[in-house]
C-alpha cells in the first residue's frame, strides 16, 4: 500500500504582491498527487483564498483572525495553528511567508524577503516603522529558516545574501525560481528594434516596480532628464505602487520636468495595460538595489524588451550577459545605458533576443514540478 501524505500550507502572512502571485501559481499549476500527497490544506487570509483556484485535492481555510491586524495573526500561528494540524494529520508544513512561531516538523519554508538581511537597502528606511518591522522579521525569519527541515531561495544571491546573517544552514535548501505568465511572452523581431525615433515617435523608456528607496526610480528620471536636455526625444514611464519613494520622485519629477513632457507615473494598472506596456516600450530599465528574484525584470525579458539593468543584488544572476549594466545610484550611468541601446539597433535587438530565451527557462510548472520535488524529500506519512 502507498503511503498518502496531506501538504499543510500557513498562508496567513501572504496578503499582496509577488507572495500571493507565487502562490495562486503554485497551486494552479502543482499535480500533488504525482509526489504522494493526495490532499493540501491552506490557511489564508480572505482574499488570498479568494485568488487561488479551487481544486478537487485541496480544501481552503479561513479564521476571522487571518483578516485582521499582525498581533491575530501571530496569536493564531502559536496558539490555533498547532490544533488544526493535529485534526488534519498534517505530513509537512510549508510557509511560503518565512516567518513561523511553531516546531512543527517537518517544516519548509521559504526566503522571499530579502530587504531584511541587507543592513545597506535597509538603513535606506532611516528611522521609521517600516525599518522596525524589517528588523523584526530579519530575527523571526533567520530563526524560522534555521529550525526549518527545509529552505527555498529563490536565487543563488539570495542564499548566499541570507546565510550570511544566520551563518550557514543545517537544514537542506534549494533555489527554486519563480515563473512567468505566460501573457506576457513577446518573441522579438528584428522589425520591431529597426525603427529610428523623433518627437513624434519618441523612445519610449518602461520601469515597472514599486517605490521604495532601493528601487532608485529618481535616479531614472534624472538619467533621462540628461538625455532629454541633450535633444534625443525620450519618454519615461513609471508603473507601480506608491511606497516610501513616492515623495523624492516627485520631487524630482518637479524639478526635471515641472511641465511633464518626458516623464510620466501611472501608479498602479491592471495586468492586461501593463502587458500592452511593455509590448509597447522600446527599451525596459530595471534600476533595483535588493531583489531576491526580481520578477519585474523575467516579465521584462519575456516581453522582449532590451534592458538596461542594475549591476546590483541578483539582477546579472538573471539577466547574464543580455543587458547593459549600471550602477543604479548614479544618474550618468543610467544615461549612458539607455543612450548606448538608442543608438544601436543590432544590440537592442540581440540583447531582447537573448534575455527571451533566457526567459523560457522561467516557467510556474518548473516552480511547481522542483517545489513538490522537495516536498517530497521532507514529508513524514500520516
Amino acid at each position: 500500500m502507498i503511503s498518502k501524505f496531506t501538504l499543510g500550507i500557513d498562508a496567513c502572512n501572504i496578503r499582496a504582491g509577488g507572495g500571493v502571485t507565487h502562490l495562486v501559481e503554485l497551486l494552479n499549476s502543482a499535480e500533488p498527487m504525482k509526489y504522494g500527497f493526495d490532499k493540501v490544506i491552506i490557511w489564508g487570509c480572505t482574499k488570498t483564498l479568494a485568488k487561488i483556484e479551487n481544486k478537487d485535492w485541496l480544501e481552503k481555510i479561513y479564521h476571522p483572525f487571518l483578516d485582521k491586524a499582525l498581533f491575530f495573526r501571530i496569536f493564531w500561528s502559536a496558539f490555533l495553528l498547532k490544533r488544526e494540524l493535529k485534526v488534519f494529520e498534517i505530513s509537512l508544513l510549508f510557509v511560503p511567508g518565512g516567518s513561523s512561531v511553531i516546531n512543527f516538523r517537518p517544516m519548509v519554508t521559504m526566503n522571499q524577503n530579502l530587504l531584511p538581511f541587507e543592513w545597506k537597502e535597509l538603513k535606506r528606511y532611516g528611522w521609521s516603522f517600516s525599518t522596525l518591522k524589517n528588523v523584526m522579521l530579519r530575527l523571526i525569519q533567520s530563526t524560522t529558516f534555521k529550525k526549518a527541515q527545509g529552505v527555498i531561495f529563490l536565487t543563488h544571491y539570495a542564499k548566499v545574501a541570507v546565510q550570511k546573517v544566520t551563518g550557514k544552514l543545517a537544514s537542506k535548501y534549494e533555489v527554486i525560481s519563480h515563473g512567468i505568465n505566460p501573457m506576457f511572452d513577446n518573441s522579438p523581431t528584428y522589425k520591431r528594434y529597426k525603427k529610428t525615433f523623433s518627437n513624434k515617435d519618441t523612445f519610449k523608456i518602461l520601469y515597472v516596480s514599486g517605490l521604495e528607496p532601493y528601487k532608485n526610480q529618481w535616479h531614472v528620471a534624472e538619467a533621462v532628464s540628461i538625455l532629454y536636455k541633450q535633444g534625443y526625444p525620450m519618454h519615461l514611464d513609471l508603473v507601480g505602487p506608491t511606497g516610501l519613494g513616492y515623495i523624492r520622485l516627485l520631487k524630482t519629477m518637479k524639478r526635471v520636468d515641472p511641465c511633464h513632457r518626458f516623464i510620466e507615473f501611472h501608479g498602479v494598472i491592471p495586468y492586461d495595460q501593463l502587458k500592452q506596456m511593455y509590448f509597447n516600450a522600446d527599451i525596459g530599465v530595471f534600476a533595483s538595489t535588493c531583489e531576491t528574484f526580481g520578477q519585474i525584470l523575467t516579465e521584462s525579458m519575456s516581453a522582449g524588451l532590451p534592458l538596461a539593468c542594475s549591476n546590483r543584488s541578483a539582477m546579472p544572476e538573471i539577466l547574464e550577459d543580455s543587458g547593459i549594466y549600471f550602477d543604479p545610484e548614479k544618474p550618468a550611468e543610467i544615461a549612458e545605458s539607455i543612450r548606448t541601446l538608442y543608438h544601436n539597433q543590432e544590440l537592442r535587438f540581440l540583447n531582447a533576443f537573448k534575455a527571451y530565451q533566457k526567459s523560457k527557462k522561467y516557467t510556474w510548472e518548473k516552480c511547481a514540478q522542483d517545489t513538490f520535488e522537495f516536498f517530497k524529500e521532507h514529508m513524514k506519512p500520516k
